[in-house]
């Protein structure tokens, strides 16, 4: 089930073995998997992104702020 955030500090992605990637401020989807946590949003030019992070990297930015789950 799909659940609302806000991204609202520094969140990144690795693209495979590249760089670190700024997933940009503003409101993301999150589905929670056992393991893991996928994040989908649009950018600023409406390019649509997504990204899967491990649930230990989800509740680590959730506990510094980094991403604010919503209320349903």
């Amino acid at each position: 089930m799909s659940q609302q955030a806000l991204i609202r500090g520094e969140v990144s992605f690795r693209a495979g073995d590249g760089v670190l990637m700024p997933i940009p401020p503003g409101p993301v989807e999150i589905e929670v998997a056992d393991d893991s946590v996928t994040l989908g949003w649009t950018d600023g030019q409406g390019n649509a992104g997504s990204t899967a992070i491990t649930r230990d990297e989800y509740e680590r930015y959730v506990r510094e702020g980094g991403i604010r789950p919503l209320e349903g």
